[in-house]
């Protein structure tokens, strides 16, 4: 297939992506359109957008690059992915999140908290703080897209990022909510017929299932002696428990990530869409296999690409990762593998799933960020229908501005670390706060404010100043006391979601205990005792 072919494709896939973001602009007419797809989202729909806008192009390139690296220990991450992202969030959480938000008439996750804990601040700070981040995460899965476009295509790395960036933009400008559910429905289809094709062709090409892992767990005797002096065994078995390279994987991969997608911002908000507690159970099923298998693969491949390099080239793949005397990048490893390794008909049609999946993701992030600013941040604004689509499209742009500048500063390798800060900064903000606000009525207001911003204090010092690969990209420790972290292992590889998250929690009790609960809840314990 020639790039003609490829280009006739990418205008056929275009046109219906814009014919679907059409629709959903012809039917959002309202806020509640806006925010939340008017509230009667099928539940195939909700179940892909759910999916699509967890999995993206940061964990097919990023965290399958980091499989590359690690091996199969990340496939613990997709066993939290089903387990916490997909059954805990929908059972716990996806119904109670949905009845309380028809009850207190919530359109997103910041609003929600705050009109549960009567907190005009809550509200504020949580719109703010996505809308201050969440470009970092943004600007991870465009780099994800755009690496693989790069080496695909032969193309500049700046072309790359501009033109997934402004498909995506325009997409969920134009469509709002409504819009993203219904091309996610189409890219996630999109996107597991490729990955299907992946994975029984990877096998094929290294000889069958049985050999292909046999040679994998024949390659321990080529991990490079600064991984295996970190507890790196072999990319078919577990590092060494306790070790460096094990405290990255489970405590930041996968449970930064695993546990971090509960207090997903923009996956919360999927809840709302539908319109009974019925239409979760049924759209957990079709978000599950779609995740199971996504990652599944994503990280399966990454692992085995290991084989092919060293056949082809007698090299690692993060060694084959360093192109042309670069340095070695994790985030090339996936995109070299599949346009080397791959036939060319694939290497199209998987650039359009990542394409797919990227739009699918990016598209959510910055719709959270439009709404942050636009209703969060201004609800005044947000209570007049025809302005607050108008904010949000406004909201859009701003996202798209913050996100491109973030994407020129970030170094090689970054996707899997800044989809964990991210994930691990709302865990440890909100997630303590969030599970009460379900869970526990005794909650108080001022012990949600206090667990919220010790929570965000508490992650951002241990990502600035304690946990190494993090205040290493920073700097901010080198430039105030001269050194790349101000602490001792293990600290320095342990995750700061590890530290924050219970600190965050034990802080909500603590506080809840000894600050007066609200007038509801002694409302309703002195009805609960009358009755009895």
């Amino acid at each position: 297939m020639d790039r003609t072919m490829f280009y006739l494709i990418l205008a056929v896939y275009l046109g219906i992506i814009a014919l679907l973001s059409y629709i959903g602009y012809r039917h959002t007419r309202s806020s509640k359109d806006y925010m939340v797809a008017g509230g009667n989202v099928h539940p195939y729909l909700m179940g892909l957008a759910y999916g699509a806008s967890f999995i993206s192009t940061s964990a097919i390139v990023g965290f399958g690059g980091a499989a590359g690296v690690y091996g199969m220990s990340l496939l613990w991450l997709t066993v939290f992915n089903i387990l916490v992202g997909i059954f805990v969030a929908f059972v716990f959480f996806g119904k109670k999140t949905r009845a309380l938000g028809q009850e207190l008439g919530a359109y997103t996750f910041p609003e929600l908290l705050g009109k549960r804990f009567e907190s005009v601040f809550i509200r504020r700070f949580a719109a703010t703080l996505f809308t201050v981040v969440m470009p970092l995460y943004a600007a991870a899965v465009l780099i994800g897209g755009a690496r693989f476009l790069q080496e695909s295509m032969k193309m500049d790395f700046t072309t790359a990022v501009w033109i997934f960036a402004i498909i995506v933009m325009v997409n969920v400008y134009f469509g709002g909510l409504r819009g993203v559910v219904y091309t996610d429905a189409f890219r996630g289809t999109l996107d597991f017929v490729v990955m299907a094709i992946l994975i029984v062709l990877t096998y094929v090409k290294l000889g069958g299932i049985s050999t292909a892992h046999a040679k994998l767990d024949a390659m321990k005797n080529m991990v490079p002696a600064a991984l295996a002096a970190q507890g790196h065994t072999g990319w078919a078995s577990m590092p060494v428990f306790g070790s460096q390279i094990w405290w990255f994987v489970f405590s930041t991969l996968v449970l930064g990530v695993g546990i971090g997608v509960l207090a997903q911002p923009q996956l919360v908000v999927r809840y709302l869409m539908v319109k009974s507690s019925k239409e979760i159970n049924r759209a957990m099923i079709f978000g599950g296999i779609f995740i199971l298998f996504m990652t599944g693969v994503a990280f399966t491949v990454g692992a085995l690409s290991n084989v092919f390099f060293k056949d082809a080239m007698g090299k690692t793949a993060l060694a084959a990762s360093a192109v042309g005397g670069a340095a070695p990048n994790s985030d090339k490893i996936i995109p070299l593998f599949i346009s080397q390794a791959m036939p060319s008909w694939l290497t199209y049609l998987f650039l359009l799933g990542l394409l797919a999946a990227a739009m699918s993701a990016l598209s959510g992030q910055f719709h959270l960020i439009s709404t942050s600013v636009s209703y969060d941040l201004n609800p005044k604004a947000g209570k007049q229908e025809t302005k607050a689509v108008l904010l949000g499209r406004l909201g859009i742009l701003f996202g798209f501005i913050v996100t491109m500048f973030v994407v020129f500063q970030l170094p090689g390798s970054i996707i899997p670390i800044a989809t964990a800060i991210f994930f691990g900064l709302c865990a440890a903000a909100f997630l303590p706060m969030y599970v009460a606000a379900l869970y526990w009525p005794r909650v108080t207001k001022t012990a949600a404010v206090w667990s919220m911003l010790t929570g965000a204090a508490t992650y951002l010092f241990m990502v600035l100043f304690v946990h190494e690969k993090e205040a290493t990209i920073f700097g901010l420790s080198k430039a105030l006391f001269g050194v790349k972290t101000i602490s001792v292992a293990p600290w320095t590889y342990i995750d700061p979601m590890v530290v924050a998250l219970p600190v965050s929690a034990i802080v909500l009790i603590a506080a809840s205990l000894v600050t007066k609960p609200t007038a509801a809840y002694l409302k309703a314990k002195g009805e609960a005792a009358t009755a009895r």
